[in-house]
């Protein structure tokens, strides 16, 4: 079947590829599920580190998931209007405000957090409350969003869709929500893609404004691994697959599937 030496090389180095991240999830997934890591398989399997898991960090899973959600919908509301407005002014000054929302990308997410601190260190119940976090979370993901609405926006013949739109006395928001959001929504939906994925994971940012009672998924597994024994923090990461790999694989889907619709 694979005759060719190229073909053979490809394939043994995607076989590789593959091995290379597989294995240490796979075994990372077995050691959550033995009885004693050390020993092995050997000494039985167990759902018991799950069970401790989820009893002492359901909180940090469910407040993710919040912050992801609360993430999206913010992204949604000031992205999408705001790579819009970017798309349909192109020029200098649409550059350096793309620059400027990308700005963030550019900035270790311990200095973005440390920022905000300073900022707004002040406001206790504002610091101690989730949506501290939210904050930092919206402003690291927004430039995906933008991003990837805008690329999508610079396909499509804009002005004649809106010169259509406007002769057939459509008001400008009509022509936003009737026009615009349904051909810029395979790019919606890759940066809905995007922006759940990195609030879900996102680690050095969270790290600096979390509270004791506010910790995420990463917090929480870094948690784990620091101060728990290695069954729970390899149960911790199980945990973490098992919810995070189904909400992937069905934004991609989404997505793949309004590609299709709009192609």
């Amino acid at each position: 079947m694979f005759k060719s030496p190229a073909k053979i090389f490809q394939l043994t180095v995607t076989l590789l590829a593959c091995a290379f991240l597989l294995v240490p999830t796979l075994q990372s997934v077995l050691a959550g599920l033995t009885v004693n890591y050390f020993r092995g398989v050997s000494s039985g399997l167990t759902f018991k580190w799950i069970i401790e898991v989820w009893t002492l960090y359901s909180d940090s899973i469910f407040l993710s998931i919040w912050l992801a959600l609360a993430c999206l919908v913010c992204t949604l509301i000031i992205g999408v209007p705001a790579a819009y407005a970017l798309a349909r002014n192109p020029g200098r000054l649409s550059r350096m405000l793309e620059e400027f929302i990308s700005l963030p990308l550019a900035i270790p997410g311990l200095a973005l957090a440390l920022a905000l601190l300073q900022l707004y260190g002040g406001w206790r119940e504002f610091r101690i409350s989730w949506t501290f976090i939210l904050v930092g979370h919206v402003l690291y993901t927004l430039p995906f969003m933008v991003r990837s609405v805008m690329s999508v926006l610079a396909a499509i013949d804009l002005k004649t869709l809106e010169e259509g739109a406007a002769s057939l006395g459509a008001p400008p928001h009509r022509i936003f929500f009737d026009i615009v959001v349904p051909n810029a929504l395979p790019g919606i939906l890759a940066g809905a893609l995007t922006v759940v994925t990195l609030s879900i994971g996102e680690f050095n940012l969270t790290w600096m404004l979390h509270t004791p009672f506010l910790k995420t998924l990463p917090v929480g597994l870094a948690d784990s691994y620091a101060s728990m024994r290695l069954e729970i923090a390899s149960a911790y990461t199980l945990i973490f697959f098992v919810m995070i790999i189904p909400l992937l694989l069905a934004m991609q889907w989404a997505t793949a599937r309004a590609q299709r619709i709009m192609s």
